[in-house]
């Protein structure tokens, strides 16, 4: 018998949503923030934001910079952070392949799942040292359609689970380079098969190229992807291609 009081359990979900809201918010401003600037960038009467900031106090999340001067993560969350994502068995299996094609290519590489949300999940970005490179972040949900991990993810799906995604896909158009049909997406597959390579040429941004290609680890499927600004990925599309094909080679046979 559930004995959850009847909104119960909304409430909890939207408490955790705000907790993870206010983490990104630090993220993105990258200083201390007032009660009254964190209430506004949650869009959040200041009584329910007090509450959420008196608990991340208490446990040692947040700390108070001076007197009314605002507040501030501690270190304690990167700690967990670092502890979890070194414990991961999948990245952690991973992360010397992804760190060596992110070198040998000079791009940035990114590893990726799909979710049962029918969305791209990244789950690892190398960042690559060039001044001009594309940029992400782990956590990212992208649209399978224009996405070149999303194309290789999905060519590795049989073909009843590829029919069930399809019905679910909306081609969504980015640019004039998306491809919003069906068939125009499943003759992209095909050629990608067939080149050996799943690429999304600007087709979600404009001056963004990446290839990507699928990989089994402990099976379950992933893709990696290497991207970088358009000019150069076309101009190094096999040379990266065969790299990247060699080491998902590399990675499934270890």
């Amino acid at each position: 018998m559930n004995t959850t009081a009847p909104g119960t359990e909304n409430h909890r979900v939207k408490t955790a949503l705000r907790v993870i809201e206010i983490i990104e918010i630090f993220s993105r401003e990258q200083k201390p923030l007032s009660l009254s600037e964190l209430a506004r960038e949650l869009n959040a009467p200041a009584s329910s934001c007090l509450a959420l900031v008196r608990t991340l106090l208490s446990l040692g999340y947040l700390y108070e910079t001076a007197r009314r001067q605002g507040y501030y993560p501690t270190g304690r969350l990167l700690a967990m952070a670092q502890r979890i994502t070194k414990a991961d068995p999948v990245l952690e299996r991973l992360y010397p392949s992804l760190r060596e094609l992110c070198a040998i290519t000079g791009e940035t590489v990114v590893l990726a799942k799909l979710t049962s949300l029918n969305t791209v999940l990244y789950l690892d970005v190398i960042a690559s040292e060039n001044p001009i490179h594309y940029v992400a972040v782990a956590g990212e949900q992208k649209e399978i359609h224009a996405n070149s991990l999303g194309k290789a993810l999905f060519s590795a799906l049989d073909e009843p689970a590829q029919l069930a995604l399809l019905d679910k896909l909306t081609f969504n158009k980015r640019n004039n380079r998306t491809l919003i049909t069906r068939e125009a997406f499943l003759e992209d597959i095909r050629q990608g098969r067939e080149k050996g390579l799943f690429t999304n040429l600007g087709e979600s941004m404009i001056d963004v190229g990446a290839i990507a290609w699928p990989v089994t680890v402990s099976g379950g499927q992933y893709a990696i992807s290497i991207a970088g600004p358009l000019y150069r990925i076309e101009a190094n599309l096999q040379n990266h291609a065969q790299k990247l094909r060699v080491m998902c080679t590399f990675i499934e046979q270890h």
